[in-house]
């Protein structure tokens, strides 16, 4: 009884909170507090957002901003259950593959304008009368920039675990369910938390168009950095631009300290490797949290049932158990081909409903027409990553070989790649104009800005998962130079790299919609393009070209990632992966 006594008070005096659990108890409670005053506005009446108070006073920047960030992350919660979903089952299915994955495809391509066009009238028709409709548009709009990312990471990452790791799983006959949050979801999430940084910082390149929505008619600006940054381009103050990306620099910093900083150092215990890694990330908050009493202990019941839910026997099914055991491969043939069938009859009845939408109004010229600029898109495009994958994987790769480097280089990656494009139209259009330049040529670099980052963060996710026991052994074995480049750390990184460029590839076809058709005030410049018709057609209400345009732009995207980035894909998953 003494002993039961003695144990209860020491474990009480252990959930008793220190100066710690106040500091850290501060910061949850702030948090609590930005969120419900972000959150009010989200129930105004319908008008508010229209007619109100927008305004380039310095002093609205950090409610909008606030505003902004509510939305971002409401996104990347929705990213992540679709990436948890979407990705695995794509990974764990051959059939469920053959649909999800060309559809992820058609997916990242479709420009965040497409989406606007066809989901705003939705959106508002489940909350008529109520801003949250709007919010709920704005909040899928920027979705689609993030969640595409984050599946694509996630199932490369699922097809590529080493098979040393799967053999130790069979070794312990875990069910599919264990396999997948002790093995595979650990191993998939150094990866994942980048991309979830990219992703974060990508949803900022289309803040403006998500925020400030205008497709014919519809006009709806909602409280935010995007709309405060469409106001002021509109007004020409570049004084009010510059001050938006002082705020945004502001609010990445923020939440790279008080979220990303503290995943990525916990995840650093998920690393593939035999031997102890040499340098070890650090985060402030992490420490704060771990030196609680309170807190921790008020976290410990709930952790401990996760992990119980994680260690169920839960006998899924795979897709080959789906198969019907009497007739083996003739069975197995068959459901292929009914398989096949379905697939083809929903693509072709598809494909008739936008012929038939799009035929009432357009005619051969103009689908000729869109095809020769889906091509100029297509030769921009795939310039733009050769030159960002030669410049960016070196450096990437010593950065993420580096942890405390990456440490420090990870504020500054998530800015640049949050950088809103926006910002550089005034100088491309005056520079434009002013020179005579020839704007297909000096607009595509905009395409590029903010999607070479896609390369960079997955490489550098790529590169610190490079088992630690691996780099000794290239070094005890003197492999340097050329032969360490080829034979060692590019095999390493290539299916992080190949990620990484199929999700820029899709990026900067969705980006072309942005940087080809850029305005200051009523200045106007557009590229030859599929971006630029898209865009165009947009802004009149033109949805049979909107149609016509993203409907060749998926064409193009499902044939040019088919004939070449799936086939490097499928090289770095059988050949180069981690073994």
């Amino acid at each position: 009884m003494t002993s039961r006594f003695v144990a209860f008070t020491s474990l009480g005096r252990r959930a008793l909170p220190n100066q710690w659990d106040f500091i850290a108890l501060a910061v949850v409670v702030a948090a609590f507090v930005a969120v419900a005053k972000g959150s009010v506005g989200m129930t105004a009446p319908l008008t508010a957002p229209v007619t109100a108070d927008l305004s380039l006073d310095y002093a609205n920047l950090p409610y909008y901003a606030l505003r902004t960030t509510l939305r971002m992350f409401a996104a990347l919660s929705a990213s992540l259950v679709f990436t948890f979903t979407y990705a695995t089952l794509a990974a764990k299915s051959r059939r469920a593959e053959m649909v999800l994955i060309p559809l992820l495809d058609v997916l990242q391509s479709v420009p965040v304008l497409g989406f606007l066009s066809f989901t705003v009238t939705f959106f508002l028709g489940l909350f008529p009368g109520s801003t949250m409709g709007a919010e709920l548009a704005a909040i899928f709009a920027i979705f689609t920039s993030q969640a595409w990312n984050m599946a694509f990471s996630f199932y490369q990452s699922l097809r590529t675990v080493p098979r040393d790791l799967e053999e130790v799983a069979e070794g312990y006959h875990f069910s599919p369910w264990q396999k997948f949050w002790q093995l595979e979801a650990p191993f998939a999430m150094p990866s994942l938390i980048w991309n979830m940084m990219m992703s974060m910082s990508g949803g900022w390149f289309f803040v403006v168009a998500s925020e400030a929505i205008s497709v014919g008619d519809t006009t709806i600006k909602l409280p935010g950095i995007g709309s405060y940054l469409a106001l002021a381009i509109d007004a020409k103050r570049i004084d009010a631009v510059l001050a938006a990306v002082g705020v945004v620099v502001l609010v990445i910093l923020a939440y790279d300290q008080f979220l990303f900083r503290p995943i990525v150092a916990f995840a650093a215990k998920f690393r593939v490797e035999l031997s102890a890694g040499q340098t070890q990330e650090e985060s402030w908050v992490r420490q704060l949290f771990l030196r609680t009493r309170f807190l921790r202990a008020l976290v410990t019941t709930p952790a401990r049932i996760l992990d119980r839910i994680a260690l169920l026997r839960l006998d899924m099914p795979h897709s080959e158990g789906l198969r019907l055991r009497w007739s083996g491969q003739a069975v197995t043939r068959i459901q292929d081909a009914i398989w096949f069938i379905a697939i083809a009859a929903m693509v072709g009845y598809s494909l008739y409903q936008v012929f038939e939408f799009v035929s009432e109004k357009l005619s051969l010229g103009d689908l000729r027409e869109t095809v020769i600029l889906t091509t100029y898109t297509m030769i921009r495009v795939f310039v733009l990553i050769v030159f960002a994958s030669l410049f960016w994987v070196p450096i990437s790769i010593f950065i993420g070989l580096r942890p405390r480097l990456a440490e420090k280089v990870q504020p500054m990656a998530q800015f640049l790649a949050a950088f809103p494009a926006n910002v550089l139209f005034p100088i491309a259009v005056v520079l434009v104009v002013k020179f005579s330049l020839n704007p297909d040529i000096w607009l595509s670099g905009l395409i590029v800005f903010g999607t070479q980052w896609y390369i960079v963060f997955n490489v550098i996710g790529g590169a610190m998962a490079f088992p630690n026991d691996l780099r000794e052994a290239s070094v005890n074995y003197g492999i340097k130079g050329k032969y360490w480049w080829k034979d060692v750390i590019l095999p390493a990184v290539f299916p992080y790299y190949v990620t990484g460029a199929l999700t820029a590839s899709g990026g900067s076809w969705n980006a072309a919609i942005v940087a080809e058709y850029v305005k200051w005030g009523d200045d106007k410049v557009a590229a030859h393009g599929i971006g630029a018709y898209i865009a165009q057609a947009t802004e009149a209400g033109d949805y049979p070209k909107i149609v016509l345009g993203v409907a060749v732009m998926s064409i193009f995207v499902i044939l040019f990632n088919r004939l070449l980035w799936r086939p490097l894909f499928a090289l770095g998953e059988r050949r180069l992966r981690i073994n």
